[in-house]
């Protein structure tokens, strides 16, 4: 029988079943994923793994214009170094333990815990510092603005690499983990290595480098007001010559189209001389015994760098945004490229064998005329993390 066959009634009679049966279940669908979901995930979940995250504001801990001056001597600050990576990680996992609002009991063994990891990781950084940052180059750091900036970059990109590791090392070992892993709900969820980047370590950051800014600002318009001289003893033993270039096109846009672009082309030489300062360390030493006269030198190091740089091509569009600022940050590239490849070669180990070598010629005919048949040993300073400081006078002693 046709639809049409049947009564009015009829038809409106099923048509009310249908939308009873859809609405049903309909109500169904949301009861099975708003209240049976969520009570069978959380029934499963014991009540020690369960957080509420509350909201609470970031305490630096550290003070800027000291953690500057520390980062600008790092060997000079070495004691003041290490404090400053302990109130940096502290300042991170308080205020990763009060945004995840964990007891009072957790809280009290923060620092007991990270006492385990700070020995190590104060280390990881000071070495990791040291090594990244030039400092021999503080001279022209400070004439193109960047000396302080450049730490605190440094900084950042070191403590980016650790934070996340401790923060969930140190975490994890207060609080209970179901499988590794903790429910929570409330104000801004986020994992603990989220929250320690996010909330703590980039605002921290951004802190130091308007401090830094202002720093450098303040000793580039100071450096060298008046004429300098003084004495100094170097023994260079090696040199390196190169050429670099770098080209950059700065384009101006107007609802996102290019209006006006310019070319810059900037060339340069550089002369970097890498050896020994004489006036920081020198000693000579006589062992009757052994029949030994040692010589002790300085570590070798950058004496000078003198880049010379040129302007191969300067098109400057019709809205002239080219500024002074951008041909000094591309001197500034240049010469930092030309101290980076220095660096990571083999030049220093070229420049101690160089200086074995001289200074055999010069010493060699005095020992062996000296009686008892004398042996000449050229050693170089070896300061050693552990030994080498001096609680008494605040600086580094002189440890073979």
């Amino acid at each position: 029988m046709a639809d049409n066959d049947l009564p009015q009634d009829s038809r409106i009679s099923i048509g009310k079943w249908v939308i009873i049966i859809l609405g049903v279940a309909l109500v169904g669908i949301y009861l099975f994923r708003n209240i049976y979901n969520k009570a069978r995930g959380y029934t499963n979940v014991p009540k020690e793994v369960q957080l509420k995250y509350v909201p609470s504001d970031y305490n630096m801990g550290i003070d800027t214009d000291n953690a500057i001056a520390i980062l600008s001597n790092p060997h000079r600050y070495r004691r003041e170094f290490n404090d400053m990576v302990y109130d940096l990680n502290m300042s991170i996992l308080n205020h990763v333990a009060n945004r995840m609002d964990l007891p009072t009991s957790a809280k009290s063994q923060l620092d007991e815990e990270y006492d385990k990891h700070h020995p190590y990781l104060r280390n990881l950084y000071f070495n990791d510092f040291v090594q990244m940052k030039d400092t021999t180059s503080a001279l022209y750091q400070t004439w193109y603005d960047n000396e302080s900036t450049s730490a605190v970059e440094i900084l950042k990109e070191i403590a980016s690499k650790y934070t996340c590791f401790l923060v969930n090392h140190v975490i994890t070992s207060l609080i209970e983990t179901q499988n590794g892993k903790v429910f929570a709900k409330g104000s801004k969820v986020d994992t603990p290595c989220g929250i320690a980047m996010v909330e703590a370590l980039n605002p921290m950051v951004k802190r130091m480098e308007e401090r830094a800014a202002i720093e450098d600002f303040g000793k580039s318009r100071d450096l060298l007001q008046e004429k300098v001289e003084r004495v100094i003893a170097e023994l260079a033993t090696m040199e390196v010559s190169d050429k670099k270039g770098i080209n950059k096109k700065l384009q101006t846009k107007i609802w996102g189209f290019n209006v006006s672009s310019s070319d810059i082309e900037v060339s340069a030489i550089s002369r970097l001389k890498i050896g020994f300062k004489l006036n920081e360390y020198f000693d000579i030493d006589l062992s009757s015994k052994n029949r030994l006269v040692t010589v002790t030198l300085p570590n070798p190091t950058i004496l000078s760098h003198e880049v010379y740089p040129k302007i191969d091509k300067l098109d400057i569009g019709w809205m002239r945004e080219v500024k002074d600022v951008d041909l000094n940050k591309n001197f500034n590239v240049l010469r930092k490229e030309f101290r980076r490849e220095a660096m990571e070669s083999d030049i220093m180990d070229k420049a101690k064998q160089r200086a074995v070598e001289l200074m055999n010629t010069m010493f060699s005919p005095l020992v062996s005329n000296m009686k008892g048949n004398y042996k000449l040993r050229v050693k170089f300073q070896n300061i050693s993390e552990e030994e080498a400081f001096d609680e008494d006078n605040s600086e580094f002693s002189s440890i073979d």
